[in-house]
């Protein structure tokens, strides 16, 4: 794959060359429209293969949020079109990776040295790239390790990043008034946290720590004197990505014991350190020779407040959907409801989360849930292909929840997905004796 020696970091340089990519997807729809003159019969596969190929060419050498959307677009498998699911997906462990000169000179800037004087042993080349930092391969004191480097500007493109894609946000998700800032908030910071790499260090070592009890999960050690602001540098920990392995696993009991304890993984987080890793995609976990699952990036990490916390677990429990003046409490307290909403908008929202919640919440309802469940998952792309079709929808305000829903919802997806990938079968409350 082809190296980079630079990348775009001003606002100018990097809206130009999103330009250039809305211009390819352009002429795509043109094409597609043409040739549907000729074929009616034509399907949106070919239009969305262009354009997943176009948009996704334009954003991996931007890397950083540009390219860290992709990656995010890329879980949604039950919203998203085939096309963008697979090609997005690349974003997770597959994009240009920096020239070994970049290499050197971010190793001299950040740890006053250059690889070679501070390991016994360093792969010039990346292992791994992908949209905010790649690996490396080394060596010192006869531990084999994994040395991750930031892409230098990410951190500084990640505003005017964020300026350029906000338009086209607020006319995606229908966002009316001065309050949806909330959520563009909410992804800067988590966006700049992600490049805070003495922030992942530590919370690495705190989530290894207070996770160490769950059964067949591992994490590797870390080497604060070898990391820095821009650079960290851990265990390398041999295994296949996740998406690696349930390609070609076939043995139900792998699938159920390492669905399990990713399961109890994020229980343990959600309910007893009210903290979540929020990046759930298959890049993040590796699975070793013993079915082992292991947990390896933790830059983003979302911290749950209680208030948020309380209901919206509440608004798991089937008692509580089915209870009307319950119901309509929590969805206020959610800032689902807001209390400048017309009647219609009331009513209309309220039955549109009730049926959302209802379904979204199953694996919550019982001790056993099944994710191999293929019915479940249709139900659930089905209602978000309904959705997005709903005309109405469309004339209402789309400000709707609490900004904590983003990382929140976006993890729970997530989750759903990988275990879905393993068709896991889960006891759901096996976390609770990690709590004690």
């Amino acid at each position: 794959m082809k190296t980079l020696d630079k990348i775009p970091t001003g606002k100018i340089e990097r809206a130009g060359q999103l330009v250039k990519t809305g211009i390819k997807v352009g002429g795509n729809y043109i094409a597609y429209y043409g040739e549907k003159i000729v074929n009616p019969s034509l399907t949106r596969e070919k239009l969305n293969d262009s354009n997943a190929e176009d948009i996704y060419d334009g954003l991996k050498n931007l890397k950083g949020s540009a390219l860290k959307v992709a990656q995010m677009l890329s879980m949604e498998k039950n919203i998203m079109p085939k096309a963008y699911v697979e090609k997005f997906s690349l974003a997770q462990f597959s994009v240009p990776p920096l020239s070994a000169p970049l290499v050197r000179k971010t190793f001299r800037k950040y740890l006053g040295k250059y690889p070679e004087e501070i390991y016994d042993t360093f792969t010039p080349d990346s292992i791994n790239a992908a949209s905010i930092g790649q690996v490396h391969k080394a060596e010192k004191d006869g531990k084999k390790l994994a040395v991750k480097i930031q892409y230098p500007g990410v951190a500084d493109s990640i505003s005017s990043d964020l300026a350029i894609v906000k338009p086209f946000a607020i006319k995606m998700f229908n966002l009316q008034g001065k309050d949806s800032e909330k959520y563009f908030m909410e992804v800067e910071a988590k966006l700049l946290e992600e490049t805070d790499y003495k922030l992942e260090l530590r919370q690495g070592m705190e989530m290894a720590k207070a996770c160490a009890p769950i059964a067949n999960l591992r994490f590797p050690e870390y080497y604060p004197e070898l990391s820095s602001e821009k650079i960290i540098t851990m265990d390398w920990m041999e295994g296949e990505h996740l998406s690696e392995f349930t390609a070609h696993n076939t043995d139900m009991e792998k699938s159920n014991r390492i669905g399990q304890a990713l399961w109890d993984f994020y229980m343990f987080q959600m309910h007893g350190l009210r903290q979540i890793h929020a990046d759930p995609h298959p890049g993040n976990f590796l699975i070793d020779a013993d079915s082992n699952l292991i947990a390896i990036d933790f830059g983003c990490i979302k911290h749950v407040p209680e208030d948020f916390y309380v209901p919206y677990f509440e608004l798991a429990n089937p008692a509580i959907i089915d209870n009307a003046e319950i119901f309509n409490r929590k969805l206020y307290e959610l800032e689902i409801l807001r209390t400048d909403d017309t009647p219609k908008e009331i009513a209309y929202f309220t039955e549109m989360f009730h049926e959302l919640l209802s379904l979204f919440t199953r694996p919550f309802h019982g001790d056993y849930f099944d994710f191999s469940d293929d019915e479940f998952f249709g139900n659930i792309a089905a209602m978000g292909e309904r959705l997005t079709k709903d005309t109405e929808l469309r004339k209402m305000n789309g400000n709707r929840g609490s900004k904590h829903f983003l990382y929140v919802n976006r993890t729970f997806f997530g989750l759903y997905n990988l275990l879905h990938d393993l068709k896991a079968k889960i006891h759901t409350q096996t976390f609770r004796k990690y709590m004690v």
